[in-house]
């Protein structure tokens, strides 16, 4: 029971951090009806923003500067590439959005060079005592955090008047047009609210281990997450992202294999998660 125990804490530390990607995915696509294939490459951009902004201004103030620099770039590529082929069909803007992806990675691997790159987090693998079990602090502030956003989020699209007006595009654009709402700020606080996002996970991505050139596989784990909760639906990318970490957690502990990770297979995408 201890075991079992531990393995969901970890999972739901774990599905925090695809609820936080899968929340970015189901934003755009609520707004826009395209998925963004873009946003592995700003998770992996938020955490290498974190890694070298950190030994300047300490960890905390790092996390924030990173999330608001990775939802100006998200901005900047919706201003750039997405709004201009408003009325495309939609496979022609995912494609898009894919070879965003590709270009951006590019130019963040760069940064990242050959080797792991530490994001300099206060957790690493210390562990704390919950009663019997034994639990990494990480997890607990994956958790943390991520209740944290989502309820902000949530109060944001329920109670804020820039969150109605992306309830009402979401709903129907021709209908938000007709009552004032403009369709072009929803698509672009959609992307830079998914920018935010996914910095701050790809910064829980990075805790302990660091980031190295594959780690944006990560953000894919975030797609089945969707498609368990929807992709029209904010509480079902929470609840998808969730059931995916505990479940892909549970696996891992009792399938019987000793290596345990984030499931890729090539010799530099192993390690610990």
């Amino acid at each position: 029971m201890k075991g079992l125990l531990e393995s969901v804490i970890r999972g739901l530390g774990n599905g925090s951090v695809y609820a936080l990607l899968a929340l970015g995915f189901v934003i755009i696509y609520k707004a826009t009806r395209v998925i963004s294939f873009a946003q592995p490459a700003l998770m992996l951009a938020g955490a290498v923003a974190v890694s070298y902004l950190a030994g300047v201004t300490g960890f905390y103030p790092a996390v924030l500067l990173a999330a608001l620099l990775i939802a100006g770039v998200a901005l900047a590529i919706e201003r750039v590439a997405i709004r201009p082929m408003v009325g495309r069909p939609v496979f022609v803007v995912a494609i898009i959005t894919l070879g965003i992806d590709v270009v951006l990675r590019v130019v963040v691997n760069a940064f990242i060079g050959r080797d792991v790159r530490q994001v300099g987090d206060p957790w690493g693998f210390t562990q704390v005592t919950l009663g019997p079990l034994v639990v990494q602090s990480r997890w607990l502030a994956m958790m943390l955090v991520t209740a944290v956003l989502v309820a902000l989020l949530f109060a944001f699209f329920r109670y804020t008047r820039y969150g109605l007006a992306m309830r009402a595009a979401a709903f129907d654009q021709e209908i938000a047009l007709a009552q004032g709402v403009s369709v072009g700020a929803v698509f672009a606080l959609s992307w830079g609210l998914a920018g935010f996002l996914a910095a701050i996970a790809g910064m829980f991505v990075g805790t302990g281990q660091g980031i190295e050139q594959m780690t944006w596989v990560i953000a894919l784990k975030a797609l089945p997450a969707i498609i368990v909760g929807g992709l029209d639906s904010l509480g079902g990318a929470v609840a998808g992202g969730l059931v995916v970490g505990v479940v892909e957690s549970l696996f891992q502990s009792y399938q019987g294999s000793s290596r345990r990770g984030w499931g890729r297979t090539s010799r530099s995408c192993r390690r610990t998660w």
